[in-house]
């Protein structure tokens, strides 16, 4: 009788990453509506479309050890650390309250962001 032989079940590798279309982009001001930043605003400083991730100025906060290079010294860091996107709502123009985006285009075919609280266009920031 010939022995049971189970095949292996091959494992994909480096699967292309597939990207985020985020409501938020670099320069935004932004509010954080989850977690242990609930409430804090900042700035969008990076945006990471792979991820799914932003950068918001003086929201979660870390330490890290550095190591002396010849050119930086050595001790603890702060630094902001990304959080996901989706935690993150962008701060309506006109009462300056968190409110959700929605897009509209314009006849010439450029892309809008509209407040769904106050109807607004939320300016692009450069």
């Amino acid at each position: 009788m010939k022995p049971l032989v189970y095949k292996k079940a091959r494992r994909v590798r480096h699967q292309p990453p597939v990207r985020m279309r985020l409501h938020v982009t670099k320069g935004d001001t932004v509010q954080v509506i989850s977690g242990d930043e609930k409430g804090k605003r900042g700035k969008v400083l990076r945006v990471f479309p792979k991820t799914g991730r932003v950068t918001i100025q003086g929201v979660n906060i870390i330490k890290r050890h550095q190591r002396q290079t010849q050119t930086a010294e050595a001790g603890i860091i702060q630094r902001e650390a990304p959080i996901h996107h989706s935690k993150v709502m962008l701060i309506d123009p006109k009462s300056g309250e968190p409110s959700r985006v929605r897009r509209r285009i314009d006849a010439d075919g450029t892309v809008e962001r509209i407040s769904v609280k106050s109807d607004q266009p939320i300016p692009r920031s450069r």
